[in-house]
């Protein structure tokens, strides 16, 4: 059998081909541009990040935390990043790695000094990250592009001398768009942040304390299943599951 059977049908297959070639081109051409906007100072940070989940996936936590130095140590080395939210985010992935040791390593489980060591850790970088995302948003939640782009060129532009203007003026433009996404995301960040926060305390069986980090939790994301779920267990309610929806379509980010 002829599968394509008449010249209208091979021309259609030929322009759906030429549809997709064009469409992979645009795609090429569009996330070139768009990786050749970030700025290029944490371009390495980016891509160290890339390695993140791998090894927490796989319990390389000595790999975690030596991944997360090295990240901390490109973002330190520029003015404008010192206390952005990306740095709160490295300090609540530091937070988890502890809280996962501490809470599931087989070889600490009968250690209950390592295991509170362990929480004192987790507790002070959560808190850490609480207070940078907390001074993050009440710094750029309400501001406007052009209320950011006030705020940040100066300090952003330090260390960029050597670019052109035109170079220096596209990673300003596309870290404006990371702030304006950081504005919607950050506050789910945070929720994530005190749910940490939360089962620290629950651990220690301060439980009023728990429970106020996941109410607060979901005060900032009520989206935020693990703490309700925690918070049910507290007050000795039913635990949720995930709907089919949201199994499908997740939030994009955390």
């Amino acid at each position: 059998m002829n599968i394509i059977k008449n010249k209208t049908t091979r021309a259609l297959i030929l322009i759906m081909g030429a549809f997709v070639i064009i469409a992979i081109v645009i795609a090429k051409n569009y996330y070139s541009k768009k990786n050749a906007s970030i700025d290029p100072r944490i371009v390495e940070a980016r891509e160290l990040y890339e390695k993140y989940n791998q090894f927490a996936e796989t319990s390389q936590l000595d790999s975690v935390f030596h991944l997360l130095n090295q990240i901390e140590a490109v973002y330190a080395g520029i003015p404008h990043y010192k206390k952005s939210f990306e740095v709160g985010v490295l300090y609540n992935n530091r937070a988890a790695t502890y809280l996962t040791l501490a809470l599931y390593s087989p070889v600490l489980s009968a250690d209950t000094i390592a295991v509170d060591s362990l929480m004192a850790r987790a507790e002070k970088y959560v808190q850490t990250s609480i207070h940078l995302y907390t001074n993050w948003l009440s710094e750029f939640e309400e501001l406007s592009e052009a209320a950011i782009q006030s705020l940040i060129t100066d300090t952003f532009k330090i260390g960029l001398s050597h670019f052109t203007q035109e170079e220096q003026e596209q990673f300003l433009t596309h870290r404006i768009s990371e702030i304006q996404d950081a504005q919607i995301e950050t506050p789910r960040r945070l929720s994530v942040s005190y749910t940490n926060l939360g089962i620290i305390f629950r651990y220690r069986e301060n439980l009023e304390e728990a429970a106020e980090c996941y109410i607060k939790a979901l005060e900032l994301w009520d989206q935020n299943l693990t703490a309700e779920n925690n918070l049910n267990k507290l007050l000795g309610k039913p635990l949720k599951k995930r709907t089919i929806l949201q199994k499908l379509f997740p939030p994009e980010r955390k």
